[in-house]
């Protein structure tokens, strides 16, 4: 089974917030080799969720962990990115997908707070 790990933002009308994104994915597959890692935007930029879900599938997944990539579990983490990503994954019906639940707490946050603060 390869599994593969899709990552998503919300989406930015400004490139820069947009390529971030990849910067992360950059660093997850130094950390994991073994595993395919992809981005989406929710909206207002692509990749689309689908179009990341079938980049996925397309590099082999038969597994798909969707992230989404922000701070509270809000409606668009909580609801509209499982709902995007539901649809996606009903093309490629052979492969298994869930999405996760966002960044919310987690003591290494409070660490990133603090050394963004310049405090750590």
């Amino acid at each position: 089974m390869s599994t593969a790990l899709l990552i998503v933002d919300h989406g930015s009308k400004r490139d820069e917030a947009n390529r971030m994104l990849e910067d992360v994915a950059t660093i997850l597959r130094q950390k994991r080799a073994d595993l395919i890692v992809h981005i989406a935007h929710m909206e207002l930029a692509e990749p689309c969720i689908a179009q990341g879900f079938e980049a996925c599938v397309k590099d082999g997944a038969t597994e798909v962990v969707v992230h989404p990539y922000m701070l509270s579990p809000g409606r668009h983490a909580a609801k509209d990115i499982p709902a995007m990503a539901a649809e996606a994954a009903g093309k490629f019906p052979g492969v298994k997908w869930r999405c996760t639940q966002p960044l919310g707490l987690h003591e290494k946050i409070g660490d990133v707070v603090l050394e963004r603060a310049g405090l750590l």
